[in-house]
């Protein structure tokens, strides 16, 4: 059976070619939108030239996170200075390793974003639950069952305090 791809006025297509030589680094080419490299760690017998995949989707969500919060502030009338994201998973290494009862993918992900705005964290509150019902990162992940801990902190401009999420070691 063959996929067919949906059509019409509001389907957007995008693509991404990928080459690996039998290691564990994948050169991937955006095309128009650039090269991204990822890799496992020496320690887990990859080079280290780059993110994990796993981490390169960390990093999906972050920019998915704000691309959507972008629209939709300016949707909402949302003004705000910057955002700073940490984001953090957890995997069970054993569905990677072949035990089919564990998931392969995350099984946890915390984020936190920090929003520099003068607007009140009640409208920050209001503003969110529209960014995370269209989010296609975020959603793929909730679709994935799993376990997410995102909080957004607005934040006054002036001087940064730093999050408290704890990213692991």
């Amino acid at each position: 059976m063959s996929l067919v791809e949906p059509t019409g006025e509001f389907i957007r297509r995008r693509q991404v070619a990928g080459t690996t030589h039998a290691t564990m680094r994948t050169v991937l080419d955006y095309a128009d939108a650039g090269v991204q490299v990822t890799d496992e760690p020496a320690a887990a017998g990859g080079g280290g030239s780059g993110p994990t995949p796993l981490q390169s989707v960390l990093g999906a969500l972050c920019g998915c996170e704000a691309v959507t919060f972008r629209r939709t502030a300016t949707e909402f009338g949302f003004e705000y200075d910057r955002i700073d994201f940490e984001a953090a998973c957890t995997i069970d290494i054993r569905g990677r390793s072949g035990d089919r009862s564990v998931r392969p993918h995350f099984q946890t992900v915390k984020l936190q974003a920090t929003v520099i705005t003068s607007q009140s964290q009640e409208a920050l509150d209001e503003l969110v639950e529209e960014v995370e019902a269209r989010c296609p990162v975020m959603n793929l992940m909730k679709d994935a069952g799993v376990r997410l801990d995102v909080r957004w902190v607005a934040v006054a401009p002036g001087p940064q305090v730093r999050s408290e999420l704890e990213l692991p070691a």
